[in-house]
């Protein structure tokens, strides 16, 4: 099993947002990243765990536990030309972008940023490096057991 983190805004996507839609499921729309797009597409499994992480926002931080729940497929906001996310050069026949649905668990009382960065055993974890801008990245198997408790 592999351990992820997941950046939303809340005005695109909150935990609530999430958790409000039926099975509390999401598609994760948007991502137009290469390098975060290849989690989706080459690493993520259903069952996958998830920090969900709310970012550009007053608090930023963990707010939720959550599943990758699905399979990779292709992002259909790619193909719009009303979406904020359309790709003109993106072909329904080679789609470039990927989402996976994500179904949160559970809400969690938040775990800042300056939380994180005041832990000296997450020292090395992804989110945390300077410059690291990614909205998907790995999280080990012993930071999510800090942090989730399992």
């Amino acid at each position: 099993m592999n351990y992820w983190l997941m950046k939303s805004e809340p005005e695109e996507c909150s935990v609530d947002d999430a958790l409000a839609a039926p099975d509390a499921t999401v598609p994760w729309v948007g991502v137009r990243n290469y390098q975060a797009r290849n989690f989706m597409r080459d690493a993520m499994r259903v069952g996958d765990g998830v920090l969900f992480y709310h970012s550009s926002c007053a608090e930023p931080g963990v707010v939720g536990l959550a599943r990758v729940a699905s399979a990779p497929y292709p992002d259909p906001t790619q193909f719009d030309p009303a979406s904020p996310y359309h790709d003109a050069a993106s072909r329904p026949e080679a789609p470039r972008w990927v989402l996976v649905d994500v179904q949160v668990l559970r809400k969690l009382p938040t775990i800042t940023l300056p939380m994180l960065r005041g832990n000296p055993a997450l020292a090395d974890m992804v989110v945390l490096k300077k410059g690291n801008r990614l909205s998907i990245t790995p999280v080990s198997a012993e930071h999510w057991k800090l942090l989730t408790g399992t």
